[in-house]
């Protein structure tokens, strides 16, 4: 692959209080062709303590190469039994047959509308945006049965019944808002720097690839992109976040204390039954430093303070009065990967910088 890019941008004080920009850019790739790109913005200070900013832009996002020619052959583990899965280019001859073509850029169009509120020592920014992306490059299904198993050995491969690939066609709207205040106190003891923030956003899918000659080997179109990837674009990340962030110093000692909050996530199962949802968490860092000199600084810290894990992962969900279904069988998945901290725990550490 080739690819040339120009970019430009203009700035100009139309008045003391209106500011006006405005970026565009060129972008030639040799397997895609020509994008172009821009963005338009302004602000307008209504004093030195209040500004109103917006702007309108669209991206692209050509396709990786790996998304284009990434091939694996994996072990996967799907409702307690292992399938060895086939991962292929979308133009591969398995690819193509299941519907696969030449992958295309992703687009999208952005809008945004925020103030900003400056009082003393207080600095407070809030932002609404609104994010519509068309065509997203995502992984379809894990696709089997007997039309699939049937398309990989005519294609050479053996002791595979599963496969899967990248494909364009799903297209989804994000809207959300984020607020950050800061503020900086002086006093007898020492210098506090407050920041607060927050976040909440809201992912919707506007359409899933359909390829309706999938029905030819009795797939149905919705198989390529259905309830599982659907909900961890959706729900597979927290839509509410916070922060509160203070950091204190007076001569050579400072410390640092931060509260994090994470909304509730949720990793989708086969069905409503099988689903995981993790319940919304708090979590603390803390950190002390002391400095030595103008050079050395020792700090002695503790992330996640009171040893928060995500829920764990049930070994067997009941289904009905007389099924089950296993979900850590081989109690490899303690915790879901879905949890946004993670599942290590209470850190410790102890660090010596040096600064020259």
């Amino acid at each position: 692959r080739e690819a040339v890019g120009a970019y430009a941008d203009v700035e100009v004080n139309v008045t003391e209080a209106l500011l006006l920009s405005g970026a565009v850019r060129y972008e030639n790739y040799s397997d895609f062709g020509d994008n172009v790109s821009g963005k338009i913005s302004a602000r307008y200070d209504f004093s030195d303590a209040f500004a109103l900013r917006g702007s309108v832009s669209n991206g692209f996002r050509a396709p990786s190469l790996q998304q284009q020619f990434f091939t694996t052959f994996s072990t996967n583990v799907v409702g307690g039994i292992p399938l060895e899965v086939a991962t292929v280019p979308s133009t591969s001859s398995i690819g193509r047959a299941l519907g696969g073509k030449q992958l295309e850029p992703e687009t999208s169009v952005n809008y945004s509308i925020g103030g900003v509120l400056r009082l003393g020592g207080l600095s407070v920014t809030l932002d609404a945006y609104q994010i519509e992306l068309k065509d997203r490059i995502v992984l379809s299904e894990n696709l089997s049965g007997g039309g699939i198993t049937n398309l990989l050995i005519a294609g050479g491969v053996q002791g595979i019944s599963t496969v899967r690939f990248f494909l364009n066609g799903v297209d989804s709207t994000t809207t959300g808002a984020e607020v950050v205040a800061s503020y900086r106190l002086n006093t007898d003891f020492g210098r506090f720097d407050l920041t607060a923030s927050g976040s909440f956003n809201e992912t919707k899918i506007d359409k899933v690839p359909n390829i309706p000659s999938l029905t030819n080997i009795g797939l149905t179109p919705t198989q390529l992109f259905n309830r599982i990837n659907v909900l961890t674009l959706t729900e597979g990340q927290p839509k509410e976040k916070a922060s509160v962030n203070v950091n204190w110093n007076l001569d050579n000692f400072g410390a640092t204390f931060k509260a994090q909050y994470y909304g509730s996530v949720t990793e989708p199962g086969a069905d409503a039954l099988r689903d995981i949802v993790l319940a919304p968490e708090g979590l603390f860092d803390f950190e002390a430093r002391y400095k030595v000199g103008d050079a050395y600084t020792f700090s002695l810290g503790v992330e996640n303070v009171t040893d928060v894990y995500p829920k764990k992962t049930p070994g067997t969900t009941v289904l009905t009065p007389s099924t089950f279904t296993t979900l850590n069988n081989s109690g490899a998945l303690g915790f879901s990967r879905y949890s946004p901290f993670g599942f290590s725990g209470r850190y410790v550490y102890g660090k010596v910088s040096f600064d020259f």
